[in-house]
Parts: C-alpha cells; sequence; structure tokens
C-alpha cells in the first residue's frame, strides 16, 4: 500500500492514455484549412475531462487542431457523470443541437438513428478521406458501425483490443522458491495453488499464504476459455458462424462450475471471493501473501510488482508477471476488448454540415491522432538519438497540467493503440504483453445494432437471464446448489426465460455483422 501514491500518476495515465501512430511523419489526407472562410465556426457537444479540476474548453492541443482545421471551436462541455442525463432529453427535443455530437450512449437500438436525427456519414465519404481510410483498415470497426439500414453514421472513439487486456499474473519469487514454471495446464495450476498452502513461501512462519486472490468478474476470464467457453461476452459464434450462449452449453459449462466448486471446496478459491476486491489484493501483494492474481494488464508492473520490497521501476524483472492462459480439454485464450468506447454524430439538421463533417474527419487523422497522443515535441515529449519519443518528466510528475493540455481528449474521437502506454512502462511488461497477450487474444463478441424486434425481445429477456445466470453461478461454485442434482433445472429454466429467442436475436445479429465486414 505504502507506494500507491507514488504511482497513481502513472497509473492514470496508463488506464487513460490513447495512442495513436508513433510516426515522425503523421499523415493527413484533407486539404488544410478546410475553409477560405473567415470565423468559421463549428458547434460540438461533448464530455468534459474526467478531472474534475481540468477544463478541456480552451486546452492547448485542441486549439491547436482547430487551429491547422482553420476552424473555432464552440465547445458545450458536460461532466462526465451527468452527460447522459444532461444529452438524453437535448436529443430527444432535436432542437437547437450543435453540428457534432458525441452520443451519449452507443445506440445500439437506432434510437437516435431512427428518428433522423445523425447525417448517414457514408454518403459523404468522398469528403471524408481519412475515415474512408480508416474504415478500409478496420473491417471489424466498420461492422460494428454498419445499421441495420446499411449506412454509417457514427465516427469512433476506440480503445486498444489486443494488448493489455486482463491477464493471468504469478508470483514469480514464489515460483522461484518452489522451483516450477508458470503452469498452462488446469491440472498443474491446481498442483500449485496446493502446493501454496503447504508451504512457507513468505518465510513469515505464519500459514497466511492466500493461494489465488481473484476478483469475482475475473473468473470467467480466467477459467471459462479451458472448457471452450467465452462467458466474458455469454454469446459467441463459433468456427463456422454459430451462436452460442456459453451459460446455455450444458456439459461445457456444467464442466466449468464444477472445476470452480472443487476449488472452492478445497480452499484454493477463498470463502469470500465474490466480495474481493483490488484494494485487498494490493495490500496482499505488499504483504507477500498470494501466489496469483487475474487483472489488467497494466496493474502488473505499475501497481502489484510495484508493492514488493524488491522490485524498482527500472527492474529487469517484475514480480507478479503475466503468463499464458490455463488450457484444459480446449486451448486456453484471452478475451479482448470492443473497440469502440464512444461515438460521435453529425447533426442531420446543422446549416453548417459539410464544415462539421470535413473537421470530424480531419479529427481522425493521423495528424491530429498524434497531437491527441503526444502532445508536440518540446511540451510534452522529446525524440531521442534513435528517432523513439519519450514524454518529458512534467508529464508523469503533473497529471492536472498535462491533462489539461487536451492529451487524450475524451471529447475527441481519439483511437487508442500502443506506442505510447508502451514508453510508460518497464521494457520487460511491454514485452510481457507481446509475449502473453497477443498470441492469446480473442475477439469477444462484436456489438451490433439491433432492429426495433430485436430491442424489444431483447429488453424482455436478456436482463433477467442474465441476472438468473449471475446468480446461478455464485450457487453452484459456493455449493448452495447442487449441480447434480439441480443443474437440469437451471437448463430449463433457461429455456422457459426464452433463451431461444435470444440466440435467435444474436445470430441474426451476429449475420449482418459478418456481411458488413467483407
Amino acid at each position: 500500500m505504502k507506494k500507491n501514491r507514488i504511482l497513481s500518476l502513472v497509473m492514470a495515465l496508463v488506464m487513460l492514455l490513447g495512442v495513436a501512430s508513433a510516426s515522425a511523419e503523421s499523415l493527413n489526407l484533407a486539404q488544410l484549412p478546410l475553409t477560405a472562410e473567415e470565423g468559421a465556426t463549428i458547434s460540438i457537444l461533448a464530455i468534459n475531462s474526467y478531472y474534475s479540476n481540468v477544463d478541456l474548453k480552451d486546452a492547448t492541443l485542441l486549439k491547436e487542431i482547430a487551429d491547422r482545421a482553420g476552424v473555432t471551436i464552440e465547445w458545450t462541455l458536460i461532466d462526465p457523470s451527468s452527460y447522459a442525463d444532461s444529452v438524453s432529453p437535448m436529443l430527444a427535443s432535436g432542437k437547437d443541437l450543435p453540428d457534432i455530437i458525441m452520443m451519449p450512449d452507443k445506440d445500439l437500438n437506432m434510437d437516435y438513428l431512427s428518428s433522423g436525427l445523425v447525417e448517414a456519414l457514408d454518403e459523404h465519404l468522398d469528403i471524408m478521406p481519412n475515415y474512408s481510410a480508416f474504415l478500409e483498415k478496420n473491417p471489424i470497426i466498420k461492422g460494428s458501425l454498419t445499421a441495420v439500414d446499411g449506412h454509417i453514421y457514427y465516427v469512433p472513439q476506440t480503445v486498444v483490443t489486443n494488448n493489455y487486456q486482463p491477464v493471468l499474473m504469478y508470483n514469480t519469487l514464489w515460483l522461484e522458491k518452489l522451483g516450477i514454471e508458470a503452469p498452462t495446464t488446469l491440472d498443474a495450476f491446481v498442483d500449485y495453488l496446493r502446493k501454496i498452502k503447504e508451504t512457507d513461501l513468505n518465510g513469515n512462519g505464519e500459514a497466511d499464504e492466500i493461494p489465488m486472490s481473484i476478483q469475482s468478474a475475473f473468473l470467467p476470464y480466467m477459467f471459462a476459455p479451458a472448457f471452450g467457453l467465452d462467458l466474458v461476452s455469454g454469446y459467441y459464434a463459433d468456427d463456422n458462424g454459430v451462436v452460442h450462449y456459453a451459460p446455455y452449453e450444458k456439459d461445457a459449462y456444467k464442466a466449468y462450475l464444477s472445476f470452480l466448486n472443487g476449488l472452492y471446496n478445497e480452499g484454493l478459491l477463498e470463502q469470500e471471493f465474490a466480495s474481493l476486491n483490488r484494494d485487498q489484493i494490493v495490500a496482499r501483494c505488499a504483504n507477500d501473501q498470494t501466489g496469483v492474481t487475474f487483472d489488467y494488464s497494466w496493474q502488473m508492473s505499475t501497481l502489484y510488482s510495484a508493492q514488493y520490497d524488491s522490485y524498482k521501476a527500472d527492474s529487469s524483472k517484475g514480480v507478479i508477471v503475466g503468463a499464458a492462459p490455463l488450457s484444459g480439454e480446449n486451448e486456453g485464450f484471452y478475451v479482448g476488448r470492443n473497440p469502440i468506447s464512444n461515438i460521435f454524430g453529425i447533426n442531420a439538421k446543422s446549416k453548417n454540415k459539410e464544415l462539421a463533417i470535413k473537421f470530424l474527419d480531419y479529427a481522425m487523422s493521423d495528424e491530429a491522432q498524434d497531437l491527441y497522443v503526444w502532445g508536440m515535441e518540446g511540451l510534452t515529449y522529446e525524440v531521442d538519438a534513435d528517432g523513439a519519443r519519450h514524454f518529458l518528466p512534467r508529464c508523469t510528475e503533473d497529471t492536472i497540467w498535462y491533462q489539461g493540455l487536451g492529451i487524450n481528449a475524451p471529447n475527441m474521437p481519439s483511437q487508442q493503440s500502443v506506442p505510447a502506454t508502451d514508453v510508460l512502462l518497464a521494457a520487460w511488461h511491454v514485452q510481457n504483453d507481446r509475449d502473453y497477450e497477443e498470441p492469446y487474444i480473442r475477439a469477444p463478441f462484436p456489438e451490433v445494432y439491433s432492429t426495433e424486434e430485436e430491442a424489444e425481445i431483447s429488453g424482455m429477456y436478456q436482463v433477467d437471464i442474465q441476472t438468473y445466470v449471475d446468480e446461478n453461478a455464485i450457487a453452484f461454485i459456493t455449493g448452495t446448489k447442487n449441480l447434480e442434482a439441480d443443474f437440469d433445472a437451471y437448463i430449463q429454466t433457461l429455456e422457459n426465460m426464452q433463451i431461444g429467442e435470444m440466440l435467435k436475436v444474436r445470430q441474426a445479429q451476429y449475420d449482418r455483422f459478418a456481411a458488413a465486414t467483407k
């Protein structure tokens, strides 16, 4: 715990950092300035900074983007915590809306699209060269953005999907003491947990070692793939494009629950696992009390390894270190994220539509993305003799100043990638990400727009189904429900709750998505 305060600024940067191309020669396919009109303005409605003492209205880097485009931005910025509640009524009225709108949600039920509020951008791709290039390079994102009517209405803000995702982490000090490698199979993993219970690995003379410290939300990430299941997404498509619901896969899901119940009964999964939180895991690391955890990769060096006195920021290796996923009868994998985090649309009634479209396109250029992520040379970063970029010390020492510049501005369509995260992390951590995440990441079930009928069916059934599944998972793992006696009734109840109808909906959505990616 003693190192948390020191690391908080770095963690904030790692978790929030949007990363674009690290190329010194950023590309811009638009002709600048976008207009010859003096005093041209664009109005934008979006969220303000997540830092309460930062106002992005006059952010240096966002002003630089506007200046290069030859426009002045009239911002309406609202606190993120109240954005949806504030903006939804504005959109419902459809009056006095700005040129560009950051939508309060991903509009997957097409509420705003159906109202005619948003302009179809695919009809303007002739003046959106940067966005056209982005869509061509990212067919998965294009598929998710393609509405039921075949049009594309939104420009996305995205996150990384194949790097720095949730990963299995081991206490390497304990592995070394036991003289074993990081387990790669379920059987070897259970043997490792048993050894921890039998050995005074922290050397304090007490039996206070806790084999595994996992937040309950990460259990599906960690164990379900070994049974061939994607419980993170719930719904998933097999190699033939057939959609399944993981908690309804009778044999595989029952085997998964049985495995966790065995860990629970043996004390390898602690009794209070459902309430365990990250702060408790950090405290265990600080006391060298746990052998395994599972979390987003960026916690590996900046949070968990940093709790150990033997670890220094410039260490050549970590203490809590990522490893390959566990395999059982099925080869293990890690589940990544869907790439789209937020969306921006053009007001269909804007009197300034063409300029707004051109500006949103320029905001997607490599040139603009480079400014979002790295800022300006000499102000936020420097270039070493090898041509590599490094953030200047003030960026990690003064988060408020750094965010106030508009770095990784949440009110613009910034596109996350990897390079600027890499420079904030220890070299061993970066390499670990390449060795144990990239090769094993599997894309989650895609986010797809719903027809009105699909939205109605999902609204009627999915929330109740998910609640029932979550409650029963805990009951089966802890043994308050017996797998042999009660599992068939669980499956029957899912059928009575219309899981069959939900599978038809997800199959239709997946088929549309697959067609749109071609």
